[in-house]
């Protein structure tokens, strides 16, 4: 018995039985030899760890375009903060953290410059639309790589596609739109924990919202600080996933409504807030004009893979995984005089 063999027993021996093991994944689009030393999921979490995409997450806005300061929240420290909070959970739960931290650090490799303000620019661009989530598993899929894509299991690729909900249901009692495992459903919820903590976090740092302005009745309920909020928040959903015996991730409805309208009080102090999309609007026309560029000038930069995908398409696949700072140095060079490549 090999050292992964050896795991994957341990797995069987300590896990909850609504767990999933990495010994009885549903496997990979293209079959692989299994790894004597790293079960499938530890294969997952390390192929994405090392992959492009996951680096240029620590350039891509979260919600702040280059903030002045070094405090600030990037997509990179986002999904470190999702990876912990949903470790934290799953092995609370006695389920598979591999699994648990492989969805978690690949939920967001398919983010557009710019934040969901970038996003929202390439969705009104592409004929059939842009959602950052897509992307993601498109990225794993078909782009990492130089187009042979990371080759993850089906059920890491399943909690990246599945683990945005919006402004949505956050555990939506549709099966179809949930995914498949617990362990992606621990990342959908922890993703939600993560941002709208750390949201509030920076928005407070910025000046737009003062501690005095949240809401009283939901300070009372989920609490006064970062850390004793996330707390509150991820007890819940332990405590109330165990009475339920893990039928699926679950929250109180008390905590789940303070931190839905939690959420809602963000999207209209912060993310709609005109003050904080002032610089984030602008970037909309940097990638319009840089989509159409490359459209009509793809030389170089556009990549002749997925093959069979329209230019548009692989256009957006250039734009979306540009960091912020490179977005802005490029338009600079095709479009300001004075500036050369």
């Amino acid at each position: 018995m090999n050292i992964r063999e050896q795991i994957e027993e341990m797995e069987k021996k300590n896990l909850s039985p609504r767990a999933c093991l990495s010994s009885k994944s549903k496997g990979r689009l293209r079959s692989e030899q299994p790894h004597p030393i790293r079960t499938a999921f530890q294969r997952d979490r390390d192929r994405i760890i090392h992959c492009k995409s996951f680096r240029r997450l620590k350039h891509k806005t979260q919600v702040f375009l280059s903030p002045f300061g070094d405090h600030y929240r990037t997509r990179l420290t986002h999904t470190l903060e999702v990876s912990q909070i949903a470790r934290t959970i799953a092995r609370a739960l006695r389920l598979n953290e591999d699994l648990t931290e492989a969805i978690a650090l690949g939920h967001d490799l398919g983010h557009t410059p710019f934040g969901h303000a970038g996003e929202g620019t390439l969705n009104s661009l592409l004929p059939d639309g842009f959602c950052h989530y897509e992307q993601s598993l498109r990225v794993v899929d078909k782009l990492e790589y130089e187009g042979k894509g990371l080759n993850l299991t089906l059920e890491v690729r399943d909690g990246i596609c599945k683990h945005s909900k919006g402004r949505g249901e956050i555990l939506d009692d549709d099966p179809e739109s949930m995914p498949a495992t617990l362990e992606g459903q621990v990342v959908r919820i922890s993703d939600v924990i993560a941002y709208v903590n750390h949201d509030l976090d920076d928005a407070m740092r910025a000046g737009l919202i003062k501690e005095e302005s949240i809401p009283s009745r939901l300070t009372d309920i989920l609490g006064k600080h970062h850390a004793t909020r996330i707390d509150r928040l991820v007890m819940d959903v332990v405590e109330t996933s165990l009475k339920n015996r893990l039928a699926r991730i679950a929250m109180s409805q008390k905590i789940y409504q303070a931190l839905i309208d939690l959420r809602d009080f963000l999207y209209e102090r912060v993310y709609l807030n005109p003050a904080a999309r002032a610089d984030l609007t602008k970037t909309g026309k940097i990638i319009r004009e840089l989509f159409e560029y490359f459209q009509k000038n793809p030389g170089e930069w556009i990549k002749d893979y997925p093959k069979g995908d329209p230019l548009e398409r692989r256009v957006a696949d250039f734009i979306a995984g540009m960091t912020d700072r490179y977005a802005l140095d490029i338009y600079e060079k095709i479009f300001l005089p004075g500036t050369r490549f």
